[in-house]
């Protein structure tokens, strides 16, 4: 694993103990051998305000304005709102209800609305399509992308703009090619329960 930008940052998840090495099942359903648990960095708080800080910086240098941050439920969702707290911007999320994501909670868009997305990882960037669509169909008006981590290796495509504060080189492999190395390995979706390497 080799972080093409952001290695600071990337020993605060060595210091979480949230970069995790093993057989991993990510959402979008591809396999890796190392996971980083967001959930697990954004434990301590002022690590996470750190993290979320140096994400907010990033936006602002990237000249995004946006009147609202919106995040998939539930791994963006606490990364969402510390962003947006150090934007001052409020903060949404959207939930998934029989497989698409939609605002639910009474969390409401205002037509025309500035939205950044705020997401905690990127691997394909399909929930954060999914989210910026579920953004559109509320009325809002996608303005940027932001996230913890990017380790989509370059592949993650968006109409916006992109703004991760890591950028890492992690391979992710399709259940049908498999390195056979980490296929001896038992596959463990995150989440479901925590291992350190």
């Amino acid at each position: 694993m080799k972080a093409e930008r952001g290695e600071e940052f990337l020993d605060e998840f060595r210091s979480a103990g949230a970069l995790l090495e093993g057989h991993f099942l990510l959402s979008s359903g591809r396999h890796s051998a190392a996971y980083l648990q967001c959930a697990r960095v954004m434990m301590d708080p002022a690590r996470g305000a750190r993290l979320c800080a140096a994400l907010a910086d990033r936006v602002r240098a990237a000249g995004i304005a946006a009147d609202l941050c919106v995040s998939p439920a539930m791994g963006g969702v606490i990364v969402g709102y510390e962003t947006a707290r150090q934007l001052g911007l409020p903060s949404i999320f959207v939930e998934r209800v029989e497989g698409e994501f939609t605002l639910r909670r009474g969390f409401e868009i205002a037509p025309g609305a500035r939205v950044l997305v705020v997401e905690d990882v990127v691997t394909t960037g399909l929930s954060s399509r999914e989210c910026m669509a579920a953004v559109d169909a509320a009325g809002g008006r996608p303005v940027g992308l932001a996230c913890l981590v990017d380790r989509s290796g370059g592949g993650a495509e968006f109409d916006v703009p992109f703004v991760p504060l890591i950028r890492l080189d992690v391979p992710s492999y399709a259940p049908d090619a498999i390195p056979p190395e980490l296929a001896a390995l038992p596959a463990v979706k995150p989440g479901s329960r925590m291992l350190r390497s």
